[in-house]
C-alpha cells in the first residue's frame, strides 16, 4: 500500500508541476526548503555539523545562514529536476558558457582511443550536467542506487534519467557496466561524493578530515587508464548554469607503491578536485548527507 501511496503522491506533485507557473512551482520548493530546515531537526543538525567541522572559523552565524542558502540551492535543483521532467526548462539556455561549454566537451570526449570516467559530485544540478551531455552526444553509463519504490523507479525515475540516450547502472551491477564501457572507449558517470564502507572504502582526508571514501575510481583509473574528467554544473548568481571541467592533470605516482597506496593517491586526487569546487561553491553541495559519520 505504502508504495501505492508514495508514486500516486508523486504523479500528483508531477501534475502539479506540469500546470503552475514555472515562478510558483520554485517558490513551492523553496517554502518546503523553508520547512524541512525548520522541522527536521536531524537533517539540520548533519547540516551544521557539517559546517563546523569543514568551516571551523566561520562563525555559528555565519554557519546558520550559509545551511540556510544550502537548503534553498537544493530547493531550486529540485524545482528545475521538476522542471525538466515535462521539458518545461530549455536545457541549453540554462547554461551559461553553452559555446565554450560544447567545445571543452569536444576536447575531451572525442578520443576514440580510451575510456572515459565523468567524475562529478551531488553538486548544483548534476541531472541537468547528464542531460546536457546526453543531449549533445555524450550518453554515458551513470551509476546510482536503485530507488527503495520500485513503481518511482520504474515509472518516473528510469525514464527521466534516460531521455536523451543515458543509461542507469545501479551499484551492485556498477563495476561490471562501467569496465564494459570503458573497454568500448565509452562514459562512464560517477558520483563519489557521499560516503562509504566495507571492502570498497578508503579513508582519505576531505576538508582536512578523514572520510570514508568510494575507491572504485581510483582502482578503475588504476587498472584500466581511461581519461578522468570532472565536470560540474555550477549555479550562477542569474540563475544559470557555468559547466566547470576541473584540473584533469594526471598524477604521476611512484612505482615502488603498492596498489593499496596507488588507490588511495588517486582517490585523494580526486575528492581534491571537487573539494576545490565545493569551496568555490560551498551553497551548492549536499551537506545534508553525514559524510564524516558524525551520526552512527
Amino acid at each position: 500500500m505504502r508504495i501505492f501511496l508514495e508514486y500516486y503522491a508523486l504523479k500528483g506533485v508531477l501534475l502539479l508541476t506540469k500546470l503552475l507557473p514555472i515562478p510558483l512551482i520554485y517558490g513551492f520548493c523553496k517554502l518546503l526548503a523553508t520547512l524541512f530546515f525548520t522541522l527536521d531537526k536531524r537533517r539540520r543538525t548533519i547540516t551544521l555539523q557539517n559546517l563546523a567541522l569543514a568551516y571551523p572559523h566561520k562563525t555559528e552565524d555565519e554557519r546558520y545562514t550559509l545551511a540556510k542558502n544550502i537548503y534553498k540551492s537544493v530547493a531550486i535543483s529540485i524545482a528545475e529536476m521538476l522542471l525538466m521532467m515535462h521539458q518545461r526548462l530549455d536545457i541549453d539556455a540554462m547554461v551559461s558558457n553553452y559555446e565554450e561549454a560544447l567545445h571543452e566537451l569536444k576536447l575531451y570526449f572525442d578520443d576514440v582511443n580510451r575510456g572515459k570516467l565523468l567524475l562529478t559530485a551531488h553538486f548544483g544540478n548534476w541531472e541537468l550536467l547528464a542531460h546536457f551531455l546526453a543531449k549533445h552526444g555524450y550518453p554515458m553509463v551513470v551509476i546510482g542506487r536503485k530507488g527503495n519504490n520500485h513503481l518511482i523507479e520504474e515509472h518516473i525515475t528510469t525514464p527521466f534519467r534516460t531521455r536523451y540516450g543515458n543509461t542507469l547502472a545501479h551499484k551492485s551491477k556498477a563495476m561490471a557496466a562501467i569496465v564494459r564501457v570503458l573497454n568500448q572507449k565509452k562514459i562512464a558517470g560517477m558520483l563519489i561524493d557521499q560516503k562509504s564502507g566495507g571492502s570498497s572504502s578508503i579513508k582519505i582526508n576531505f576538508f582536512g578530515h578523514p572520510a570514508d571514501t568510494i575507491n572504485s575510481i581510483g582502482l578503475l583509473k588504476l587498472r584500466y587508464d581511461p581519461s578522468v574528467v570532472p565536470l560540474f554544473m555550477a549555479r550562477q548568481s542569474d540563475g544559470r548554469y557555468k559547466l566547470i571541467i576541473g584540473s584533469t592533470q594526471e598524477i604521476v605516482l611512484p612505482e615502488e607503491l603498492n596498489e593499496t597506496e596507488h588507490i588511495k593517491r588517486l582517490t585523494q586526487h580526486y575528492n581534491d578536485i571537487i573539494e576545490a569546487v565545493i569551496k568555490e561553491y560551498p551553497e551548492q553541495w549536499f551537506w545534508m548527507h553525514d559524510r564524516w559519520r558524525l551520526f552512527k
